[in-house]
């Protein structure tokens, strides 16, 4: 067996890999319970049921890899098939989304500005026009809003106006009441009294974004409009669930940092130069954000909780640690690094003693290691420098508006 083949072997198993946790994924969303950590087990109906997330998930995010890999033939350059990356928290009793992405392989250097600029940019472009597409379909095929009740039988017992009742602190209801409409989904119950949201129940809310709120505003048909889910509940619809986060994948993509795709579409709008300028300061305004009032390795506020000194300054010369390693690949001289670390410490600070309560999103710290560590900052240079036409600075534009309207700051709470 070739290396050749044995790569493709890898690639589809990874895709087939993908398409199952995916599937799993979007079953344990669509029925709103771990696949494997309830009395009775989600089985082969719940897995199929999960395909309505998983196909226009993966549609999306195989759309966008394909154009990366189309325009980078179109060039003549090196190029793999896509590497899927599954990604399953399940059997740790945890949600996920099934997949960390994909990615595809440039296999020789990219010689000019136009080419990094079109490989970039063809990718977000593509998977975004599917994602509408999977998006529109979702917000005009809404079934009723009875369809929450499939999933949480117990909002019955509230009557019609339930959303106004069950995401509020301790709501309750009885067993018996409930075994009335559904028996089996009592028996997921041992009290005899269920209070609803209390301290240590995990609540999912999707966050929004500019395009998502115009979509549930103009895109449902206003005989439909008292079908629109709560925002706690869209993960129980999979096309939405899915539209959602492939606009998240996109955004992400899309970030003016390093060399994401929207790093190649900065590196090609306004240079080299310029995009170090805008990369950094992307870079650093995301660790900011993302440590922002939230806490991190018990790293808490000071001004509104009594902590003894020692612990606290424990804690600060570990988070000024961890804000010193992300700048590792980002600044060259140690106490530059040092000076950004502590900058963005006093400004964090700053900005919870000015507005109380601020919160940013530490779930981006992840993403930032990775981008950080393993993606890198900077941009490499390319052998020919050649300004682009109005046609591709055109498409830069729409893309970094792209951006703009598909980001989320908060894009799962988790309350």
């Amino acid at each position: 067996m070739t290396r050749e083949t044995k790569r493709i072997f890898l690639q589809v198993g990874l895709f087939l890999l993908t398409f199952i946790t995916t599937t799993l994924a979007g079953a344990e969303w669509i029925h709103g319970w771990l696949f494997l950590w309830v009395p009775e087990p989600l089985g082969w109906n719940a897995f199929t049921d999960g395909l309505s997330y998983s196909i226009p998930f993966l549609l999306i995010l195989t759309t966008h890899e394909f154009g990366h890999y189309f325009m980078a033939r179109y060039h003549k350059v090196k190029v793999s098939l896509p590497y899927y990356f599954p990604f399953w928290l399940g059997f740790l009793g945890l949600m996920s989304i099934g997949t960390f992405g994909a990615f595809i392989r440039i296999r020789e250097r990219l010689r000019s500005v136009a080419q990094t600029f079109d490989i970039g940019i063809a990718g977000p472009l593509a998977g975004f026009v599917v994602a509408l597409g999977v998006l529109f379909y979702g917000f005009t095929h809404l079934p009723p809003k009875e369809h929450i009740f499939k999933i949480h039988p117990e909002y019955q017992l509230f009557g019609d106006n339930y959303e106004d009742i069950v995401y509020e602190k301790d709501t309750f209801f009885l067993k018996e009441d409930l075994a009335k409409i559904d028996p089996t989904a009592a028996s997921r119950f041992e009290n005899d009294t269920i209070f609803m949201n209390q301290e240590g129940d995990l609540n999912f809310e999707l966050g929004s974004t500019l395009l998502f709120d115009y979509m549930k505003k103009h895109w449902v048909p206003e005989e439909d409009k008292d079908r629109l889910p709560n925002s706690h509940e869209i993960m129980h619809y999979p096309f939405l669930l899915a539209g959602f986060f492939a606009l998240m994948f996109t955004a992400l993509n899309l970030l003016p940092i390093g060399q994401l795709d929207g790093g190649h579409v900065v590196f090609g709008l306004f240079g080299q130069k310029n995009h170090a300028y805008i990369s950094r300061g992307f870079y650093l305004i995301a660790i900011l954000y993302s440590g922002l009032g939230v806490g991190f390795l018990g790293l808490v506020n000071p001004f509104i909780m009594n902590r003894p000194m020692v612990d606290l300054f424990i804690d600060l010369v570990l988070y000024v640690g961890i804000i010193y390693f992300l700048l590792l690949r980002v600044f060259m001289f140690p106490l530059t690094r040092l000076m950004f670390a502590l900058g963005i410490l006093v400004l964090q600070y700053g900005i919870i003693y000015m507005f109380p309560g601020t919160e940013g999103y530490n779930g981006w710290f992840i993403f930032i290691l990775i981008l950080g560590r393993y993606l890198r900052v900077q941009h490499p240079p390319a052998l020919v420098q050649e300004p682009l036409t109005l046609t591709r600075q055109t498409l830069g534009w729409l893309a970094l508006i792209i951006f703009i309207i598909s980001f989320s700051l908060r894009p799962l709470i988790i309350t």
